[in-house]
């Protein structure tokens, strides 16, 4: 098959997260079978936010056998990019089907147009929480732009063949928008690969001389990352800060100055350790090396970042905020406390640390999850299914 993706950002823009990482995956593994795949994007570099661009960034670029064409983003407004000259290169192009990742995209509008045009089945995926996600009600600049977004997003959801989300609690807000036989259900997966990645000395790169505890994501106050510190600040007196520390890595995006101020505030300096736009690398020697995750987030919809610590053998505290217990089971592969408790979340990790039998348990448990289902290449697998599904029902009906 020949396959389009179109993703708002793509290598190296690795602090894009999820939906990059996603359409990272299917290329990777469509491509493992042979299939020819191209992901159409902006040209989004690696920074510590997401609104760098990079007009010297290669056009065309092909990577482990698929190939990433960029154009460049003549504008953004907060996470919508506008790369106008996406619309050529995918005019120009020959596709059995388009998959398009993130609707409240420039680049799934004009993956819309173009299998409009081209009679292609369109396959859609959001992972953003189409309504429910809180960012969309933050400030009164994001709600005009959601209203603006209104007729581009129906336009996109008429246009697509097939709807793939990855739980039913997606599911459920896209049956707000269309009948329920036009969605289906894959669920995410992470890739394995990470297991045999090259391993690093990531203690000693940091300067660290002690276990930690590892919160991996963007420095944002939807990750709980407020409710984080303040459980830190009720245990900062009962646990032995020479033998424990907390790691906080990621991206900022917006409250990376709150975040140390309340690290200052709270006199943790010596309990934690902030590691600004870690290299990928980085990240994956960190769940290598930690004890477990915390991940006390206030919204997620399929959230990877538990299911690559799985893949580690370590296991998450997370909260029961949204698609969060579609993805990760409480007291199976992980522990779940109700979202802006910092009592509760202070209390498991102290379980955590003082049970290691427990924490060794979620966490085989978690590898188990992640080896016999959440992984890229049973998703992938999946999703190629359906593709290949739609383009048979296309052929029967005479319009390919």
């Amino acid at each position: 098959m020949k396959i389009a993706l179109a993703c708002p950002a793509s290598l190296p823009a690795t602090q894009f997260g999820g939906i990059m990482f996603l359409s990272l995956d299917i290329a990777k593994e469509s491509a493992k079978l042979d299939h020819d795949v191209t992901i159409f994007t902006t040209d989004m570099d690696f920074a510590n936010n997401a609104k760098t661009f990079n007009n010297d960034l290669p056009r065309q670029e092909t990577i482990e056998n698929f190939s990433i064409n960029r154009s460049h983003t003549w504008f953004s407004i907060h996470l919508f990019f506008v790369n106008p000259a996406m619309y050529k290169q995918m005019k120009d192009g020959e596709f059995d089907i388009i998959h398009t990742i993130g609707i409240r995209s420039f680049q799934s509008l004009i993956a819309a147009m173009i299998a409009r045009r081209k009679n292609i089945p369109l396959v859609i995926s959001d992972q953003g929480g189409l309504t429910t996600h809180p960012d969309l009600t933050s400030s009164l600049t994001k709600k005009f732009l959601v209203a603006l977004q209104k007729p581009f997003i129906k336009y996109v959801i008429n246009s697509a063949t097939k709807i793939i989300v990855p739980n039913d609690y997606e599911k459920k807000i896209f049956l707000e928008f269309c009948d329920e036989s036009k969605i289906k259900v894959v669920q995410n997966g992470i890739n394995l690969d990470i297991l045999t990645s090259k391993s690093l000395n990531f203690k000693k790169k940091y300067d660290i001389n002690s276990d930690f505890i590892l919160f991996l994501g963007r420095f944002s106050k939807i990750k709980g990352l407020d409710i984080l510190l303040e459980s830190i600040n009720i245990l900062k007196d009962k646990i032995d800060t020479s033998k424990i520390q907390f790691i906080i890595m990621g991206v900022d995006f917006g409250f990376e100055s709150e975040m140390l101020n309340m690290i200052t505030k709270f006199k943790l300096e010596n309990m934690i350790k902030v590691i600004k736009n870690p290299p990928r690398e980085d990240v994956i020697q960190a769940y290598r090396e930690s004890k477990f995750l915390v991940y006390p987030s206030r919204w997620e919809l399929s959230p990877l970042t538990p299911l690559e610590g799985f893949a580690f053998k370590k296991t998450t505290i997370s909260t029961t905020a949204h698609g969060i217990p579609h993805t990760i089971s409480d007291n199976q592969n992980c522990i779940l406390v109700e979202p802006d408790n910092p009592n509760l979340l202070s209390e498991s990790i102290l379980e955590l640390i003082n049970d290691e039998k427990k924490c060794e348990r979620l966490g085989i448990s978690g590898y188990q999850t992640v080896l016999k289902t959440c992984n890229s290449e049973n998703m992938v697998k999946n999703i190629l299914t359906i593709y290949e599904q739609l383009i048979k029902e296309k052929s029967k009906s005479g319009i390919m």
